[in-house]
């Protein structure tokens, strides 16, 4: 009875091999795939990103809503959790990610609109508004505080004394205050849409109703 398998370093292995790719004696299978990727390789087109500081001002502040000294307070604080960790030559810089980020929180447009803004590529903004945010993240407890005299857990301890509703740290309320008609051009940014001339004044309080923030706009 003859014995029907096939081994690799028999005859007829090789000759598969040289089936496969018969302009090629040695190393077919490696050979093959290097003339390919010769054949099809495409040159690598390297977009010039410039230094979103090189702006002058007001530049700056029309797309990323912050000052020259602004944008760089941020690069610093955020600097050590942005900074690519890559050696790459082309790898976006602290700054350029930065300012990718700012301006897509500020406009809020899609991601591939702010890449063709910056130059880059649509997985390079998301990458970069993912590093921003999550540093951001970091500093959440130092900058975004409520505003008060007492801490959090006896304003809250007041509220459920008043109510019976837990973890309340503010009430809020708006209301349109009316007004006389004010001169000049802007005028009619005070009419409300009930026809009136007012400012719109938003408060918050604590559970002893002391005033924590008020906001007015026309």
């Amino acid at each position: 009875m003859r014995d029907h398998g096939y081994k690799s370093e028999g005859g007829f292995g090789k000759s598969v091999a040289a089936m496969s790719c018969p302009f090629v004696r040695e190393q077919p299978i490696a050979e093959g795939a290097r003339l390919i990727r010769r054949v099809f390789r495409i040159q690598r087109i390297l977009r010039d990103r410039q230094d979103p500081l090189a702006q002058c001002d007001s530049v700056l502040i029309e797309r990323y809503r912050f000052s020259r000294e602004g944008i760089i307070y941020l690069i610093n604080l955020l600097d050590p959790y942005v900074k690519s960790s890559t050696r790459c030559s082309r790898a976006l810089t602290t700054a350029q990610t930065v300012c990718i980020a700012l301006r897509f929180f500020t406009s809020g447009t899609f991601l591939y609109t702010v890449g063709d803004a910056e130059n880059i590529g649509k997985s390079a903004v998301c990458r970069s508004i993912r590093k921003v945010y999550l540093a951001l993240k970091h500093f959440l407890g130092v900058f975004v505080v409520f505003p008060s005299h007492l801490r959090p857990q006896v304003v809250k301890q007041g509220f459920f004394s008043i109510a019976g509703f837990p973890n309340v740290i503010g009430t809020i309320d708006c209301t349109h205050i009316a007004i006389k008609a004010p001169p000049g051009p802007n005028e009619g940014d005070f009419v409300s849409r009930k026809g009136v001339h007012s400012i719109n004044v938003q408060m918050v309080c604590d559970c002893m109703c002391h005033i924590k923030m008020a906001r007015i706009s026309a």
